[in-house]
């Protein structure tokens, strides 16, 4: 490349960042998953307590602390904001583009990285999940990377020193996976190691694994947590390694269940727009390189058949579970682009300018999803940004299909730039459009969201007013009051955690009921139709807010 179009790459780097971090404040805080992994830290700071991980004040043993260590940080240093909470897996999954770029450059050059960057940049589920406050993120990322620092200490041309320290760094990194999200950062890396080298006969590799050096590496960084919060919390080790990893991967006990074809409409969608891109991309990774020893292809080809099989037999399943295999499709795509059929490209392309013009169609449509709860209204506030969406697809897509026509396989030396100008705007394109679908979501928001109604109570509610949410909980409320709530009679997800601390929820209305009448002033949340039949039996309260789901309360002093 010449100083010109790396200055040209590296300007639309910029803008892309500025792109991926600019929107985290704009959308108010989504339940359940955002609303819990903002509580969560903002517990840790306002207890000083970043060994027992806690929601509403309960214990909560369902994921391990490292998450909420990195968000609580970041309340410390920038303050609790929206943007805060979302910005782990925002920042890890950028740091993720690069590392996918940087890998794919060393193995097929620099062209390649650059394209392969702009496909992870630009796939639907990755952005979407960069911008929410979910675990799926960073682990997905520690899992790739540990992946890609495992390829690259195996290559050929790979010195004793790389060799060791990659190694050493994919170790670390499975740490972190499992300290994000438990013993899946183990499993998976090492089924997909066995499956490589029962298919290649390649014994001699786990001769490089530096596994002593490697496993007191991963020891010395995952270990400590689980050994101190189990002393300290006797359940822990039963709930977190029983309930939540085998009973989650083998029974419905989570209710997740779905069949086993789930995740084929899941990577579809979620690699878009670059879904036909990805039957090139592994179709040239089963060729096997005859003069190489270690086949970083082939292997990056198990780790992506092994992440999709893995929770495709699994009893649980969610939309992100198969995240963490889309860096390694970008790295296999990145080096097909640059030297798939020039029509095949050309089909690609266009396909996408079709799936936009159909996303444009299709948008005022959304409003047949209004019910009583979801409004039409909100729908229609967010029709306008998914026909932005549809567009810029289109015209991403469109840019693409012009820039392929200068493309020509006769002319090599023209080839790299224009397919990389081509790769860069389908991903761009790609990366707006999901950016835009998720700013006009907030249009929902005062469904999905307690930070509409908690402005309208923040006049009225103290420090020291007991808070009851009746007959429901909303994930989100307590983050937007900087406070926890008493529960009634409503267990939510935390059933285990009320077992083990049974002293702090009421679980019936009459408590409840007792509770209020015996307050000198409280304030409390309930359904609709909780609210009209205590209002029926002439509890003392006053309604002071009111949306489509939920109506909040004050007592009325009795004379």
């Amino acid at each position: 490349m010449n100083s010109r179009t790396t200055g040209i790459l590296w300007l639309i780097a910029i803008l892309f960042t500025a792109l991926w971090f600019g929107t985290l404040e704009s959308r108010k805080l989504v339940k359940p998953d955002e609303g819990r992994y903002g509580e969560i830290p903002r517990e840790m700071v306002a207890t000083g307590d970043w060994l027992t991980p806690r929601l509403n004040g309960f214990k909560y043993f369902e994921k391990p602390p490292l998450q909420y260590w990195a968000t609580a940080a970041g309340y410390k240093v920038f303050g609790e904001h929206q943007w805060t909470v979302r910005l782990w897996p925002a920042l890890t999954g950028f740091l993720g583009i690069l590392f996918t770029g940087f890998v794919a450059a060393r193995l097929f050059g620099a062209t390649a990285g650059w394209v392969a960057a702009s496909v992870l940049g630009g796939s639907l589920l990755y952005v979407l999940l960069g911008h929410v406050a979910v675990l799926d993120m960073s682990l997905s990322v520690f899992l790739a990377s540990a992946i890609f620092a495992f390829v690259l200490a195996q290559r050929d041309d790979a010195s004793p020193q790389e060799t060791r320290n990659w190694m050493w760094s994919a170790y670390a990194l499975l740490a972190l996976a499992v300290l994000t999200k438990g013993l899946i950062g183990m499993v998976l890396p090492a089924a997909t190691l066995v499956a490589y080298t029962l298919w290649q006969r390649d014994w001699a590799l786990w001769r490089r694994l530096h596994l002593v050096s490697g496993l007191a590496i991963f020891f010395a960084i995952a270990t400590p947590w689980f050994v101190a919060v189990s002393l300290a919390n006797p359940e822990f080790f039963n709930f977190f390694f029983i309930h939540e990893h085998f009973q989650r991967f083998l029974t419905k006990v989570h209710r997740r269940y779905a069949p086993m074809w789930f995740f084929v409409p899941v990577l579809a969608v979620g690699l878009a727009p670059w879904t036909l891109a990805l039957f090139g991309g592994m179709w040239s990774a089963v060729k096997r390189n005859t003069a190489l020893r270690f086949q970083p292809q082939r292997f990056l080809l198990v780790w992506i058949v092994v992440v999709f099989g893995f929770f495709s037999v699994s009893s649980s399943k969610l939309v992100p579970y198969i995240l963490p295999l889309f860096p390694a499709l970008a790295v296999l795509i990145g080096g097909w682009w640059l030297t798939a059929g020039q029509r095949t490209l050309q089909w690609h392309a266009a396909a996408w300018v079709l799936a936009g013009i159909a996303v444009v169609i299709a948008a005022p449509f959304m409003l047949v999803f209004g019910d009583e709860q979801m409004t039409i209204a909100m729908f229609d506030a967010w029709v306008p940004w998914m026909i932005a969406a549809g567009l810029s697809l289109v015209i991403g897509a469109g840019l693409t299909l012009w820039l392929l026509g200068y493309s020509k396989l006769d002319s090599r030396p023209n080839l790299p730039n224009s397919r990389l100008a081509a790769a860069l705007a389908l991903g761009i394109g790609g990366n707006l459009a999901c950016q835009l679908g998720l700013l006009g979501m907030d249009g929902i928001a005062p469904a999905t969201s307690a930070w509409h109604i908690a402005q309208k109570i923040k006049p009225e509610l103290t420090p020291d007013m007991p808070f009851f949410t009746v007959g429901m909980y909303d994930q989100t409320l307590p983050f937007y009051l900087k406070r926890t709530l008493q529960m009634v009679e409503h267990t939510d997800e935390l059933k285990y955690s009320i077992e083990w601390e049974p002293q702090k929820f009421m679980p019936t209305f009459a408590e409840f009921e007792a509770a209020w009448k015996s307050a000198p002033k409280a304030m409390a949340l309930m359904p609709p139709d909780v609210h009209q039949r205590l209002h029926a039996q002439g509890l003392p309260m006053r309604e002071i807010a009111r949306d489509t789901r939920r109506v909040i309360v004050t007592k009325v002093p009795q004379p």
